[in-house]
C-alpha cells in the first residue's frame, strides 16, 4: 500500500525554535526516514509553504470554478490525496487543478526548502 503522511503544524513554531529545538525536529524526521527505509521505501517528500500562500479552487452550484487565495477548505473535508508536480507558474497549476473532479476542493501550495535540513 502506498501512503502519504501529511504533517500538521502550529504556524510560527519553526521560526521561534532555536538551534537545539530545530535539531530535534531534524532528528525526529531522520528517525522516521530510517524506519521507512528499513520497512519500505520513501518516494517523495516536501515541506509546504504556510497555508496563507495556498490557492483554493472550488466549484459552485453551476459548475464554474472559483479561485480564492488562502486555505478555505471546509472543516468537514479531509485531505484525500497529494500530487507533487512541477509546473511553470501558479496560473498553470490552477489550470491543472481545475481539471480534477468538480466534487473536490483543491488546494495548491508552493513547496519550500527548509534551511539546514537534508534528507538522509
Amino acid at each position: 500500500m502506498r501512503y502519504v503522511v501529511l504533517i500538521a503544524y502550529v504556524p510560527g513554531r519553526w521560526e521561534e525554535a532555536g538551534p537545539q529545538e530545530r535539531q530535534q525536529f531534524f532528528d525526529a524526521h531522520h528517525a522516521f526516514e530510517r524506519f521507512v527505509d528499513e520497512h519500505g521505501r520513501r518516494l517523495q517528500s516536501a515541506a509546504l509553504c504556510d497555508a496563507d500562500l495556498a490557492t483554493t479552487i472550488r466549484h459552485g452550484e453551476d459548475g464554474a470554478a472559483v479561485v480564492t487565495d488562502g486555505p478555505f477548505v471546509e472543516l468537514t473535508e479531509q485531505v484525500g490525496g497529494y500530487y507533487d508536480v512541477e509546473l511553470p507558474d501558479l496560473d498553470t497549476a490552477i489550470a491543472a487543478a481545475k481539471l480534477l473532479p468538480t466534487s473536490y476542493t483543491v488546494e495548491v501550495r508552493p513547496v519550500v526548502g527548509v534551511e539546514g535540513y537534508e534528507s538522509l
